[in-house]
């Protein structure tokens, strides 16, 4: 197995060794390299449109192989492949027959041979001038206002192809029309151009354009067939009736008339014209015809127009009318008259001439004669006019216009307020001249200023607004076109109501009040219109504790013999019949002080030091008593039993002072003192005191309590017994 193995691997390696033998031969027979590439243009790189133009790709490569290599050559035109090939062959060509404008670019040639690869230089190929357009019409006979169609196409080229067509009218050099269009993606167009009225034989040229990156290329010029053109209608004519003079009183007809071509679908429409108005127009027929009594206004120029949708054709004539009579003048003697003036009219014409007369007021006649007078009233304001005829001839004058003034009645003034006027509050005054002529100018003051002017054109009232501060005056001025000065109305007093709007809490002297002294508070306002209600109020207190309407700008409130219970936190409100009940101003809040008198503070100084003073000496007995209690429970518990003194003025009896004690003892009444009966023992000294306590805590045994009388023993030692240290003290009972 072992051996099968090792048979196998040299087999392998082998034929590994082989392989790459034959690579390495392979590779040594058949290297090459490419020395050089290049392009060739037959029969140039510049060529006219339709010529025949061959392109070729040179390569020279150089190997050790007999044979010669196969490359892969690769032909670009504008950076885009547009042919490959395999080749042998040292050249290869690619044939463009009839080139064209789209042939034309940059070329450029690549080969591949195995892993290598060269390309040639760029070469720009160029094609001149476009081929020739082929131009044709859909008639050639049109009318005029028709519409020709136009179509240029270049079929051997590709698009986009930029084309102009120009319309020329035969024997005149300069093109009448122009119009250009660019086709992105055919190599036609088709135009329409219409047919004008001056028209009469016309034709077409087309000229493509195609643009090559760059470089633009024309074509030639190609003219079209001739278009005859036929008149749609003739030019207008007019036609004049009367012929020769005409007079003011004629009738006069004015015609215009056309001639229509047979072949026309739509009918023309005629107008005639005077000075841009039109008098006369007609559709559907070859003629229009302005008819009217002449007039010297009717001379003048007049214009018929006939016109179709894409053509008008236009004539004029000037019209000359003799005038019968000139037009009448009216005048006046005034044309602004106070009442009951006289108003003097009169109508005239130069010459004089037989004409009737009539002067109107606003198409009313007043006068049948020249001259109309009378005593003027309001009623007589208006427009006058004279008329003047002679036959069927009628003629008008100017105008006037007169205005009879109607003095004005005293102007009454007012205001709209139904109740008094609050500070701030807009008012409207309205002034009123019920009686005359309008317009009427109307001028306000306020306290002799000038606060408005104002003009009506009726008897209205004239209505002025103001917001007044404080109580004022106000008076009313008017006038109109009369001759009389201006008329004045009484005099308006407006009373203004102030609200309260600033209160201010003050005290008088000092906050810091001493007992026994006044408190005076003052509430003030600004300039507020009385009667005002001041009320005073402690802070959290819902009630006023003091009230008062006045109409000063000032309340005081006295309390006399201030003391403490006084002290504390104040404010004030103010308001008046201007103020809202939801809105009363509110002042300051003032905080007063109550202090006591230095010689109070004295005497309560006084009063406390003495009761002080006084639990200061009950604490001391009765700390002293306890004390006593203390020291007597011992003596009580080592001796018989003592008979109690039942008074502070009780003394002790008599008791055995051999069966209670080692010493003699004499009772002295005045001191209370015992003295020693034995002299030959130590002498000694028994001394009793009398203090007055007063009980502080109740004995089980004790329930009274009284004054205790305290008897202290006390034993002292001769002085001529210094020596005997037999001497003692010993604490004598406590009797209660």
């Amino acid at each position: 197995m072992q051996l099968g193995w090792v048979q196998g691997g040299k087999m392998w390696l082998g034929v590994l060794l082989t392989l790459l033998l034959c690579s390495s031969l392979e590779g040594q027979e058949n290297s090459f390299t490419i020395n050089s590439i290049r392009m060739a243009f037959l029969p140039r790189q510049e060529v006219q449109n339709g010529d025949n133009l061959t392109l070729q790709c040179i390569v020279d490569i150089s190997t050790t192989s007999h044979v010669k290599p196969q490359y892969q050559l690769l032909f670009y035109k504008d950076d885009t492949l547009f042919h490959n090939i395999s080749s042998t062959e040292s050249t290869e060509s690619y044939f463009i027959p009839q080139a064209r404008v789209y042939n034309a670019g940059i070329y450029k040639c690549t080969v591949l041979l195995n892993n290598k690869e060269r390309t040639t230089s760029e070469y720009k190929v160029l094609v001149k001038r476009v081929s020739t357009p082929i131009v044709t019409l859909d008639k050639k006979e049109a009318i005029e206002g028709g519409v020709v169609k136009v179509r240029c196409s270049v079929p051997e080229e590709k698009p986009p192809v930029h084309f102009t067509i120009e319309k020329f009218e035969l024997d005149i050099k300069d093109f009448k029309q122009k119009r250009e269009k660019t086709s992105p993606n055919q190599n036609f167009v088709t135009l329409e151009f219409t047919v004008e009225e001056q028209d009469r034989v016309i034709f077409f040229q087309c000229q493509a354009r195609i643009i090559s990156g760059t470089h633009v290329e024309n074509s030639t010029i190609v003219r079209s067939d001739l278009v005859t053109v036929r008149e749609s209608f003739s030019n207008p004519k007019f036609h004049i009736s009367p012929e020769g003079v005409i007079t003011e009183g004629d009738e006069l007809h004015i015609r215009c008339t056309i001639q229509v071509t047979p072949m026309v679908q739509v009918f023309p429409e005629i107008i005639i014209q005077k000075d841009k108005v039109i008098v006369a127009h007609s559709q559907h027929k070859n003629e229009a015809t302005y008819s009217v009594m002449a007039m010297t206004e009717h001379n003048g120029n007049y214009t018929c127009k006939v016109e179709t949708s894409r053509i008008s054709k236009v004539s004029s004539i000037v019209v000359n009318i003799t005038e019968l009579f000139s037009k009448p003048k009216l005048e006046s003697s005034a044309t602004s008259l106070d009442q009951d003036e006289r108003l003097n009219l009169w109508c005239s014409i130069p010459g004089a001439p037989p004409v009737n007369f009539t002067i109107q007021k606003e198409g009313v006649i007043v006068s049948q004669a020249q001259n109309f007078t009378k005593k003027a009233s309001k009623w007589d304001s208006g427009t006058y006019t004279c008329i003047a005829g002679m036959g069927q001839v009628v003629k008008k004058s100017n105008t006037i216009q007169i205005t009879v003034c109607e003095m004005l009645s005293k102007p009454q003034i007012f205001y709209d307020s139904g109740s008094e006027v609050i500070k701030g509050q807009a008012i409207k005054v309205s002034c009123q001249s019920e009686n005359g002529t309008s317009p009427i100018s109307y001028r306000l003051l306020k306290a002799n200023n000038i606060l408005e002017t104002r003009t009506l054109a009726s008897n209205e009232p004239a209505v002025f607004k103001d917001n007044p501060t404080n109580d004022t005056e106000y008076q009313c001025f008017v006038k109109n076109c009369h001759s009389h000065t201006e008329m004045e109305s009484k005099r308006l007093k407006v009373k203004v109501i102030a609200p309260v709007e600033n209160v201010t809490l003050s005290i008088l002297q000092n906050k810091m009040v001493e007992s026994g002294n006044d408190i005076v508070l003052r509430c003030s306002v600004n300039n507020a219109s009385g009667p005002i209600t001041y009320k005073f109020y402690r802070e959290k207190e819902v009630r006023p504790f003091y009230q008062n309407i006045s109409s000063e700008t000032k309340a005081f409130w006295f309390k006399t013999q201030a003391s403490k219970e006084h002290e504390g936190q104040y404010y004030c409100t103010a308001s008046n019949r201007a103020n809202h009940a939801k809105n009363v101003p509110q002042s300051n809040i003032l905080t007063v002080r109550v202090f006591l008198a230095p010689w109070k503070k004295g005497l309560i100084a006084v009063v406390v030091i003495g009761v002080i003073i006084a639990i200061l000496v009950l604490g001391a007995r009765c700390y002293f008593l306890k004390k006593a209690k203390a020291k007597q429970m011992p003596v009580e518990m080592s001796r018989p039993a003592v008979p109690l003194l039942t008074s502070n003025n009780e003394k002790m009896s008599n008791f055995n002072t051999e069966a209670n004690s080692p010493y003699d003892y004499n009772e002295d009444t005045g001191n209370h003192a015992m003295k020693p009966m034995n002299e030959n023992k130590e002498p000694m000294t028994l001394e009793y005191t009398e203090v007055e306590v007063t009980s502080c805590e109740p004995h089980e045994g004790l329930r009274t309590k009284g004054t205790e009388t305290v008897y202290s023993e006390i034993r002292k030692a001769d002085p001529d017994f210094m020596g005997n240290r037999h001497s003692r003290t010993e604490g004598s009972l406590v009797g209660t």
